[in-house]
């Protein structure tokens, strides 16, 4: 009797165990970074659904919601390490870098979104003086710096598009962690702060820097009608919105002009390296929005899953999606231009598994992709390398400008057309063995203030062109005297100097081009002018290009981890 009365309460206790863990699986949410490293996660567990058979439809990746059918993800094609390092040798770069561009002085933190206003500005959200690191939020998505208050520097800038000079700035004492921003047709501009957990409109331009429109409860996460880190919004022409609701409910919502809820779809997704066999209407973080008014469509750059999914914009049915095995398993942001029949610009992160998988070769750039032949048309990246953790893109109607948001170096891109481009001077290139270094940092621990420097190169050419410039002048001093002397001694020529002269007279057939064609510049019979020497080699100098690279050469150690 005692050993079965024994057995059965080792039988409770394994089975009380058992709940607990249970309980702890599926109410404990991880707190998910900017950067999550695979295996990919699925984190918006139904809290109604608290038994075995929820278990294993969340570790098999099913999505939110109880009922769900199991589904059996294929493994997806071993890649070949050395083809796509060949492959993406062969794109092509249709976009030169702009390196002056912006300003000089414009203070930049790192930088989230870019956006254009209705002046055609570029619009940018950044967060000063902000890093998001591994203990911003807790376990519960709770922002843990609140304390700091919010950010007391402009985080909104609107950048003169030809010179990079600012044109207005909003947005001080309000914002806490910024990500998303979008200027609608209205010029009404729409942010996203994931500290916060809201969605906000502002008048054009900011307005008197009240929302208009606020979504979401302060500091508090949630799903419902609650989000959780959102991080993007588009708008419709008839002002109805999407939100994506990104790092924790995986999801995107549709509202009216006035903040109703329409529809929402997607679920979280649990795969990871899933970019070619992860099923539609999953994601593992909506991290853009982008419209394509041709056809009516909504896309989502399904960033932890390396592609854009596509869907019906009236009612949210799956449409199409773009991956492709070069941009690899991470695809942060995506902007669309019906330039050349529809093409989506890309840009995507650095490997998530960087050291641990170095099968997986990734490369940090910008890509366009045809939506006709669902292909890769060109690459591009700042002076044709690699970017180190760009956030967000945008494009203009017509795609000649490109602008790129980065976090880590804390800069703003700017990208023109190769047809429409200026020649690069050879200073603009940066030093290629930085690249490898900028493929593992992820991390943006850098200073809370990025200012733009001329590079050295640019400063060497200038100086080594004053100080020629300066010698040539002193030598036409010296040789400007030299002559008033010779001519002063004309009258006392000695005979040896007649001598000289006759030889070299009888003589000047037996010279390859005659004792004429010897004479110097500043032997001419009518005098040295300085002007006519610099005249004459005027062709043999090369302007200097005043968009010598600006990059900052900010390194970071391989150990450290980047936040979006």
């Amino acid at each position: 009797m005692h050993s079965t009365d024994s057995a059965k309460c080792q039988g409770s206790k394994s089975l009380a165990i058992c709940c607990l863990l249970l309980h702890l699986l599926l109410f404990i949410r991880p707190a998910v970074s900017q950067t999550q490293s695979p295996p990919r996660y699925l984190q918006n567990a139904d809290n109604n659904s608290n038994n075995n058979e929820r278990l294993h439809q969340i570790l098999k990746g099913s999505g939110a919601g109880s009922g769900a059918t199991q589904l059996n993800w294929p493994q997806p094609t071993k890649q070949n390490n050395h083809d796509i390092k060949t492959e993406l040798a062969k794109l092509n770069s249709t976009y030169v870098y702009q390196n002056a561009w912006p300003a000089n002085n414009v203070k930049l933190g790192a930088v989230t979104a870019v956006s254009f206003d209705l002046a055609g500005n570029v619009v940018i959200f950044h967060r000063v003086d902000r890093v998001w690191g591994q203990n911003t939020f807790d376990n519960m998505n709770q922002f843990q710096e609140k304390y700091r208050g919010p950010i007391r520097e402009s985080t909104v800038l609107a950048l003169e598009p030809a010179t990079g000079k600012v044109q207005y700035d909003w947005g001080k004492n309000f914002f806490y962690m910024p990500h998303g921003l979008t200027v609608d047709p209205e010029d009404n501009v729409w942010l996203t702060d994931v500290a916060m957990h809201q969605v906000f409109k502002f008048p054009p331009r900011g307005g008197d820097g009240k929302p208009v429109l606020t979504l979401g409860d302060a500091f508090q996460p949630g799903s419902g009608r609650k989000f959780c880190k959102p991080t993007s919004v588009a708008v419709l022409d008839n002002g109805d919105f999407f939100v994506a609701d990104g790092y924790c409910n995986a999801r995107i919502l549709k509202y009216s002009r006035e903040g109703e809820l329409i529809l929402s779809w997607g679920r979280n997704s649990f795969s990871g390296v899933s970019y070619d066999v992860a099923p539609k209407n999953f994601f593992a973080i909506p991290h853009a929005l982008t419209l394509v008014p041709e056809l009516q469509l909504l896309c989502a750059a399904d960033r932890e899953n390396g592609r854009v999914q596509c869907f019906s914009w009236n009612n949210g049915t799956f449409h199409s999606q773009y991956h492709n095995q070069l941009i690899g398993d991470r695809l942060f942001s995506m902007a669309y231009t019906p330039a050349a029949g529809g093409q989506l610009v890309i840009v995507n992160g650095p490997a998530a598994e960087l050291g641990i998988h170095p099968e997986h070769y990734n490369e940090v750039h910008g890509f366009v992709l045809s939506m006709r032949s669902k292909q890769l048309v060109s690459k591009f990246g700042p002076n044709n390398l690699e970017f180190q953790n760009p956030h967000d893109v945008a494009v203009t109607a017509d795609g000649n400008e490109i602008y790129v948001a980065e976090l880590n170096p804390m800069r703003i891109h700017k990208f023109v057309h190769r047809s429409l481009a200026k020649p690069m001077s050879l200073s603009a290139t940066k030093d290629s063995s930085n690249s490898a270094i900028n493929r593992a940092v992820v991390m943006d621990q850098a200073t809370p203030e990025a200012v733009h420097h001329p590079s050295g190169k640019a400063i060497l050419v200038a100086s080594l062109m004053l100080l020629f410039a300066g010698s040539t002048f002193a030598l036409a001093l010296i040789f400007a005297r030299r002559r008033k002397r010779g001519n002063q001694a004309n009258s006392s020529t000695t005979s040896s100097d007649l001598v000289y002269r006759k030889l070299t007279a009888s003589n000047q057939s037996c010279l390859p081009f005659g004792a004429r064609s010897r004479r110097h510049a500043w032997e001419k019979s009518d005098g040295f002018k300085l002007g006519g020497l610099l005249d004459r080699d005027r062709n043999g100098f090369e302007k200097l290009d005043q968009q010598a690279s600006d990059e900052e050469q900010e390194t970071k150690t391989l150990a450290s981890a980047q936040y979006a």
